[in-house]
């Protein structure tokens, strides 16, 4: 038996990881600039999050959601500490994409309707309904279709008020900063007035933070840069666990629970429990958004000033996405096997993304724009064995 081949491998096998560092088995040292698709956000191996899962293993690794878990309050309570949500409820789960079906259950649940409106270029993820309201027809099985989705432009309130005024409507699902279309940032005014036409048609407004949240922007959500949003329901995971599967539904305080509205197995367990509750305390500690926002600006203002290779830079704080005037695949190709840094595609060809643990520091930084410059001027060594 062998893995079954859907994804395209860098040549590369990790074998330590430390920071923003990863070690092959030929004892190469490599920058991390992408932290597996944004999932590693306080740092590989960091010394807080280790001993925090080796204490709760030695303790009491996993019991289902049949008994008390009070680690479940403890880090729900952090959390809300920490991103302003104090009032919200969490259910927790194990991915991205089930993240966001939870949040459809909810919001066809409480409106007792089927429609979603999503939005082209979005991603949601890869389960059944994360696929049917995720752009992309490649991933849509003939088992995903049947599902009520509607795709609009990004920033077309008109479309959106007119579908809401001819279809049923359960939820209205946004990304904050589309990460899979090449870190597209959803515009203020229009994030308000989604939020406004959800109340007026009596939809819910979702905001997906999956890629972006989770003090990646400076702020512990990326929605937070604007004014006067209350999203109905806020999915998340990724940075939450670094590296440690976890997900889960912010829920506005106005939802009510009942005993079988939603289940899952592992979810929430004591250690997934153990690992999110020591990421909070890692980002609060080390104040990790403030050094997004600055390592952040830094590395955007680089990128858009510095590189005539580069033709646009998008992002906030640490979830950036540049375009080179050709395809981005070589140049990708040159900064792993010639300067040993990892970076991300998007769906966009010209397209690389950014998503570095949120300790990444300034001279890390440096490192790649050398890097970077030697490869888009074509000055790269030649390939390393």
């Amino acid at each position: 038996m062998k893995p079954f081949d859907v994804y395209p491998l860098m040549q590369v096998t990790p074998v330590r990881a430390e920071g923003v560092y990863l070690w092959d088995e030929g004892g190469n040292r490599y920058l991390d600039l992408y932290g597996g698709h944004a999932v590693i956000s306080v740092g590989h191996s960091h010394p807080h999050f280790v001993a925090s899962l080796r204490n709760q293993l030695e303790k009491i690794a996993f019991y289902s959601n049949s008994v008390r878990i009070p680690l479940q309050t403890e880090f729900a309570t952090k959390l809300g500490q920490l991103s302003g949500y104090e009032s919200y409820d969490l259910f927790l789960c194990n991915s991205g994409a089930e993240a966001n079906e939870n949040a459809l259950k909810l919001a066809s649940f409480r409106t007792g309707k089927a429609g979603v409106i999503a939005f082209k270029g979005a991603f949601h993820g890869r389960t059944s309904g994360a696929v049917a309201v995720t752009d992309n027809p490649k991933i849509v099985a003939p088992f995903n279709a049947g599902h009520r989705v509607f795709f609009e432009e990004m920033g077309d309130l008109e479309a959106v008020e007119h579908r809401l005024k001819t279809e049923e409507i359960a939820a209205i699902l946004i990304e904050s900063i589309q990460g899979v279309n090449g870190i597209h940032v959803a515009p203020p005014d229009f994030l308000q007035g989604l939020s406004a036409l959800a109340k007026k048609y009596d939809a819910c407004f979702i905001l997906d933070e999956v890629q972006a949240g989770y003090g990646r922007t400076g702020k512990f959500f990326a929605h937070q840069w604007t004014a006067g949003l209350e999203p109905d329901l806020i999915p998340i995971a990724k940075g939450m666990g670094n590296g440690f599967p976890i997900g889960g539904v912010l829920i506005h305080p106005d939802f009510q629970a009942r005993h079988g509205l939603l289940g899952t197995t592992f979810g929430g367990n004591h250690l997934a429990s153990a690992a999110g509750l020591a990421v909070l305390e890692i980002i609060e500690q080390e104040d990790l958004m403030e050094n997004a926002i600055q390592q952040g600006d830094f590395l955007t203002e680089a990128l858009a000033t510095e590189f005539p290779a580069i033709s646009s830079v998008r992002g906030k704080g640490l979830i950036i996405g540049f375009d080179l005037r050709e395809e981005a695949a070589p140049f990708r190709s040159k900064l792993v096997k010639n300067h040993r840094i990892f970076t991300g595609s998007a769906a966009s060809k010209e397209t690389i993304r950014l998503l570095p643990p949120l300790g990444i520091q300034r001279s890390d930084l440096q490192e790649f724009l050398s890097s970077l410059k030697q490869v888009t001027e074509q000055k790269a060594d030649p390939i390393k064995p």
